[in-house]
Formats: C-alpha cells, structure tokens, sequence
C-alpha cells in the first residue's frame, strides 16, 4: 500500500506540472501581441471620438458666409452612415482576439450510485470533477494572431472608406459649386440681352434695324430663361445630395459654396506618385494585414496534428481507501482524423495563396489609379490654361467687336447674338475647366492615400 500511495502521488505532481505547463503556455499572449492589440484599441478610440455624439443635431455650417471644401468634408466625415458602419464593423473584428485567446470554459460533472443511497450495505457512492481543455502550446496564440490580423486588416477598410467618402463629398462641392456660378454666367447674360434688346429697339425706332433684332433678342432670353431654371434645379439637387451625404433631410439650406481658390499644382513623375501610394493606401495595407493573417492560419492547420491537451480534478467516493479518492490527471486527445487535417493545410494554404493575389490585383489597381489620375490632372492643368489663356480672351473680344459693329451699323444682330452666345459658353467653359481642375486633383489625393479636400495639416 505504501508503494502505491507513492506512485500515486508521483503521478499525481507529474499531473499538475504538465498542467502548469499548458496553462502557461496557453494563457499567456506573445507580448508583440499585446502591443498590436493596444496600438489597434487607441487607434480605434481616436477614430470613435471624431462621430458626433448621440442626440447631436445641431444644424452644420448655420451663420457660415459660405460652404468651405475642408469644412464640407469634415462634417460629413463626422455625421455620415458609412462611416460608422465601417466603425462598427472595425470594433467588432476588434473584440475577436480576446475571444480567441480565451480557454474555453471549464467543465464541472457529478455521478453517483443511486442504489448505494440509503444502503445499509454499503455506504453513498459519488464522485465530483472540474476539467479544463488546454489547446497545445501555441495554438491559441496563432488564433489570436489571426484574428488580430483581420481586425488590422478592418482598421484599414476604415481608413479607405474614409477616402471614398471625402472624395465624393469633394465632388459633390464641386457640383454645388458649377450649378451656382453656372447659374451667375447666365443670369449675367440675361441681363446682358436686356442691353442689347434696348440697343435694338432704339435702332428700330430709329429706323436703323428692322422689327427682327428686338424679336431675336426676346427669343434668346427665353431660351435663357429656360435655362436658368435647369441651373437652379440642378444646384437644388447639388445641396440636396450634399445634405444626404450629411446624413440630413435634402430640403435643408446650406450656404453658398466659396470660391475653388487657386488652381492646384501639376502632378510628380508617376512613378514618384506610385512609390508614395504604395506607402499610404489603406487598400494595400489591408491586403498586407490580411496576407499575414492567412500565413498565420497555415501555420495553425500545421499545428492541428499536436494533439490537444486537458487537465481534471476528480473526488472519487467510489472508493473505500480515503487516500485514493482524490485524483488528479492529464488527457491527451489523439490525432488520428489525418484527413481532415491535410485538408485543412490545403484550404489555409489555398486562402494564403488568395490573399497574395488579391495583393497583387490591389497593387495593380492602385498603380492605374495613380498613373490615371495623374494623367487626367494634367490634361486638366492643359484645358484650363487653354480656356483661360485663349478661349475666353478671344471670346471677349469677338463679343466686344461685335456689339461695337452693330451699334455702328457695320454687323447685323445675328452676328452680335451669336458673339454673345459664344461669349456665355466660353466663360461656362472656363468654371467647367476649373472644376474639372479640382475634380482631377481630388482624385489624385485619393489615389495617393491622401484626405481629398481635408484642410492642410489634417488627419490623411
């Protein structure tokens, strides 16, 4: 008997030192964890604390002279839906790591001999046990780090979805922007075709033109007055898709838009522009965090033919010795579904293999973002100085001269309308030029992975 109480008790220190083993191992997350993890929660705590408290209803930009660019995108960036999806979606891929580091929960059982309860023969017969499952070492840390990398990989879709949204805040300012001095041009014309429709009646009276040119000129008001109305609705529907991009009712006003300022610059060589986005764009960084993961998922199919372990304390009552009633014990699960687990090797290894090469297709698609954009500002530095430079200059000028000829007798009012008419298209030309301008160099911000139309020194 004595032998076997030792034995038993050498079994049973054999038992909890492979039990402290697992439990430390399992338990304790590899410290460059633990540093991911912190950075990723204040990351997220920044990105929480720029969405408008609940209840805040406060009308935007209410007493603003005029509807700024930066001020546009930041306010929508505060208030707009998509971006607290995104959010919400970044917190919880956030709360899988703890998840996925966490044991699972110990198990509790209890049996007993229900013929021996109230026996006179033999005496209550029972047996109470607490066991706890332990992963192999490593096993949990690997799921942490998967999980971890898709939360990464979430915290840069945020980011990206913060630059699809500046930029279509950005060109719908850029839309409300045309609309209002579209509108302007024309009014400014009409009252223009006042003039020369007074010109043409003092003419007439006088003997000097024929009933035909005040005739024309209330012909072309009108057409102008037609046109005024499209504008205006067309700079309504400008504010209107403003506002729901602000997550307000489309009928609310806003104050008219500022002035686009100077042109932007002319972009770097692209491949300057290209090795900068390859650096910044959230698109890829997602793509890189998402690659890790997979890696990590390979290696954790490689890790599933180590058998899991478990651990239990057990009170026997069954037994008559008082000395071996308690019991202490190790399992050890065995991996015989081989199967399975070479097809779970494959399945991870197909995914990693996935993962590069939607890396590989982001890259692509980023390099014919930059390179298209880039091209696409040039082009639009070109038209600008074209219509700036010579289009409407020569318009002017034909407008002038025209209206001097037909004022001396020496051109006909055809002539002057078709002067004027081709004067409010060159100067409409010109505010589409400029728009196309700061449309060209938004994109191109975006492209870049920078904040399109965010005040200078803002959050990219």
């Amino acid at each position: 008997m004595a032998a076997l109480a030792a034995l038993t008790r050498g079994a049973a220190r054999t038992a909890l030192a492979s039990a402290a083993l697992a439990l430390t191992a399992t338990g304790c997350g590899a410290p460059a964890l633990a540093t991911r993890s912190r950075s990723l929660e204040l990351a997220y705590a920044r990105a929480a604390a720029e969405a408008p408290p609940a209840g805040d209803v406060p009308a935007p930009f209410d007493g603003a002279p005029a509807l700024e660019r930066a001020a546009l995108v930041a306010e929508v960036l505060r208030r707009n839906p998509s971006l607290e999806a995104s959010r919400q979606a970044w917190r919880a891929a956030l709360a899988r790591p703890a998840q996925e580091r966490s044991l699972a929960d110990p198990m509790l059982g209890a049996s007993f001999a229900p013929w021996s309860l109230g026996s006179s023969a033999v005496e209550p017969a029972y047996t109470f046990e607490i066991s706890q499952a332990l992963p192999f070492p490593g096993k949990l840390a690997l799921r942490e780090e998967v999980a971890l990398a898709e939360a990464e990989a979430t915290a840069h879709d945020y980011e990206a979805t913060r630059l699809r949204v500046a930029l279509l805040a950005s060109r719908f300012f850029d839309d409300y922007y045309l609309a209002g001095r579209a509108a302007e041009i024309n009014a400014h014309h009409v009252a223009l075709l006042d003039q020369l429709q007074t010109v043409s009646l003092a003419r007439y009276e006088a003997g000097e033109a024929t009933q035909q040119d005040p005739l024309q000129a209330e012909s072309e008001k009108a057409m102008l007055d037609h046109e005024q109305i499209t504008l205006e609705t067309d700079r309504r529907i400008a504010a209107e898709r403003i506002n729901a991009l602000l997550h307000r009712r489309p009928e609310l006003p806003l104050p008219p838009p500022a002035a686009l300022g100077e042109p932007p610059p002319e972009p770097l060589e692209n491949e300057t522009l290209a090795s900068e986005a390859f650096a910044a764009r959230p698109e890829l960084q997602a793509a890189d965090a998402r690659t890790s993961g997979r890696e990590r998922a390979v290696d954790l199919a490689r890790r599933e033919f180590l058998p899991d372990l478990g651990v239990f304390a057990r009170y026997d009552r069954f037994w008559e010795e008082k000395e071996l009633r308690p019991m202490v014990g190790v399992q050890v699960a065995v991996p015989l579904r081989l199967d399975r687990r070479h097809a779970a090797v494959d399945e991870a290894q197909a995914e990693l293999a996935r993962a590069k090469s939607e890396r590989a297709r982001a890259e692509d698609a980023v390099r014919l973002d930059v390179v298209t954009a880039a091209e696409r500002l040039r082009e639009a530095h070109h038209l600008h100085e074209l219509a700036r430079e010579r289009l409407v200059p020569a318009a002017r000028d034909r407008a002038v001269a025209a209206r001097a000829a037909y004022e001396s007798g020496q051109e006909d009012f055809a002539t002057l309308i078709d002067a004027e008419r081709g004067r409010r298209q060159a100067e409409l030309e010109l505010e589409k030029t400029l728009v196309n301008l700061s449309r060209r160099h938004a994109e191109l911000e975006r492209a870049l992975g920078r904040l399109p139309g965010a005040a200078p020194g803002g959050r990219p």
